[in-house]
């Protein structure tokens, strides 16, 4: 392909329209001719992405984030990027439902209604809320947050507020934001995140494993508990008592290469982690493991039965109080890699 046509799309952030293409000399038999054999791709009506780069975007949150934005490019009214659209273009890290929609927020629109995929909200909002992200207009991150719990309930709500708590906004903001609210639909689920919001968890595996450990019903658990014993320091996902909650994914295993996170041989990986475990046990404390599954349908009452139960046994071993650790505990925030 011409190296104009490539320039022209890195010039528009690599979605082109049609129009914008037509102003940089490419016809249209050249334009139908590349979609149609796959040089380009039609990511919404009237808007594209070369072939390669769409190929490259993962599809959790980059092709989401186009998809937005190419919706947004082939929109002629006012709006702004709101609820999740907002939340890929701050770069959060998100729970996104299905089927997933792009998110706007129009002034002057009459209720909210939904479009060849895309959600048109009547909602106020201060100018303040107004930020510039990328080049482009979207609601600020705690307006974001507490849009997305009132939109989608609990779970993505509370995975958003966390993200957006762990990104440096002080829960104020959040309850400033949700107050414009109070007359709203479904505005109590905005309440319970802002209570239950904490920026320890640092991805919505995290939020929703603690989202499942609160509906044991022990009190609120802790978000990275750190032990150490003048050499070596660990920190815990979450704690209740004597017990430690931790979430176990495949990623950690899986070498980067694969998609997974893991820059050393999984039998290494797997190796560190009994290490790990035994560190943690050796301080007469208890460990459950959640995974992914645990989280949903009928496996979820099944995880939290065996939860509790080991919970229990921790317990009836060890007591729950820590008091006898207090020397090995670490402080302050963790000091992430």
């Amino acid at each position: 392909m011409h190296p104009r046509v490539v320039a022209a799309f890195a010039h528009h952030d690599n979605l082109l329209t049609r129009r914008q293409a037509l102003s940089h000399g490419i016809t249209v038999p050249e334009i139908d001719r590349w979609v149609r054999v796959g040089d380009w791709v039609d990511v919404r009506r009237g808007v594209y992405a070369l072939g390669e780069f769409w190929d490259g975007l993962d599809e959790r949150t980059g092709r989401p984030l186009y998809l937005a934005r190419a919706a947004s490019a082939a929109m002629r009214k006012p709006h702004l990027m709101s609820h999740h659209s907002a939340g890929l273009e701050h770069g959060l890290d998100l729970l996104l439902p299905e089927p997933q929609l792009v998110h706007v927020t129009r002034p002057g629109v009459c209720g909210s209604r939904t479009e060849h995929g895309v959600k048109h909200h009547q909602a106020p909002y201060r100018p303040e809320q107004v930020v510039e992200v990328n080049g482009r207009r979207v609601l600020d991150l705690a307006r974001t947050a507490v849009d997305i719990a009132r939109e989608e309930g609990l779970g993505p709500g509370l995975v958003a507020a966390d993200a957006v708590l762990r990104a440096g906004v002080e829960r104020r903001r959040l309850v400033e934001a949700a107050e414009a609210m109070r007359s709203w639909p479904h505005v109590t689920r905005v309440r319970d995140v802002i209570d239950l919001a904490d920026p320890g968890a640092e991805n919505p595996f995290e939020s929703m494993g603690r989202l499942l450990v609160s509906e044991l019903g022990l009190g609120r658990p802790q978000t990275q508990f750190g032990l150490t014993d003048g050499r070596r320091a660990v920190w815990c996902d979450l704690r209740v008592g004597r017990h430690i909650f931790e979430m176990d994914g495949q990623l950690k295993y899986r070498p980067e290469a694969e998609g997974g996170v893991a820059v050393i041989a999984p039998e290494r990986v797997l190796w560190e982690e009994k290490q790990r475990q035994d560190f943690i046990c050796g301080f007469k404390l208890g460990v459950s493991r959640i995974v992914w599954a645990d989280l949903w349908g009928r496996a979820r009452v099944r995880a939290r039965e065996r939860l509790m139960r080991e919970y229990l046994d921790t317990v009836a071993r060890f007591g729950d109080s820590i008091a006898d650790l207090e020397p090995y505990i670490l402080r302050g925030p963790r000091r992430r890699r």
